[in-house]
């Protein structure tokens, strides 16, 4: 397999993550963003959106990172990582979804205005954000993961943009349940950290 991908991109990480948590053998190859390399011809041809992170498996090509997820779960019959109990595999869809809505407009676009100058509004997207973490904090009541007994995709789906909140000055502080989620992600065998950069309350810290 070989990932498409870029050290900054929490989506990208989001797959990488997942390859490392499974012990996938992939070949990691990184996409020049600055430079304009996911605009390029070559790249458009795997992925017309012009993103990543791409998934190459020997020909089969899968863009989107929750896409990914679910195909190397899926290929892998890793059932443990995607259940196929009806209301499992429902509230994971729902997780994804978050993750692809909530997630991506809230603490992602907060990070995209501190790391990238992307045209948001601060405080818009911070409250987006503090609005998510307070119901994921909520949700992780009395729990360990978002969704069984153990990990799921869904929770990998989270963890890059919510670890790295606080660089779009997003505080996390007051949600202790969400900030030990994180550390059980971290101690997964497999684990490989998300780059930080000294952006928003990272660079006060």
């Amino acid at each position: 397999m070989k990932l498409y991908h870029h050290p900054l991109s929490g989506h990208a990480h989001r797959a990488r993550l997942f390859l490392s948590l499974l012990g996938v053998p992939h070949d990691a190859i990184e996409v020049d963003l600055k430079a304009g390399a996911h605009k390029r011809p070559e790249f458009l041809a795997l992925n017309p959106f012009g993103q990543v992170p791409v998934l190459d498996d020997d020909g089969t090509v899968v863009s989107d990172s929750n896409a990914i997820l679910v195909y190397v779960a899926r290929k892998l019959g890793r059932t443990d990582w995607l259940p196929e109990d009806a209301a499992d595999a429902a509230a994971v869809q729902r997780w994804l979804s978050v993750a692809a809505g909530e997630l991506a407009y809230g603490p992602a676009a907060a990070r995209l205005v501190t790391v990238f100058d992307a045209d948001f509004r601060p405080a818009e997207v911070i409250g987006r954000a503090h609005t998510l973490l307070g119901r994921l904090e909520s949700h992780l009541a009395g729990r360990h993961w978002l969704v069984a007994e153990r990990p799921t995709v869904a929770d990998v789906a989270l963890y890059s943009y919510l670890a790295r909140a606080p660089e779009g000055n997003v505080d996390l502080s007051p949600y202790p349940n969400v900030k030990a989620f994180l550390r059980r992600i971290e101690g997964l065998p497999g684990f490989v950290p998300f780059a930080q950069t000294p952006a928003g309350l990272t660079a006060a810290a």
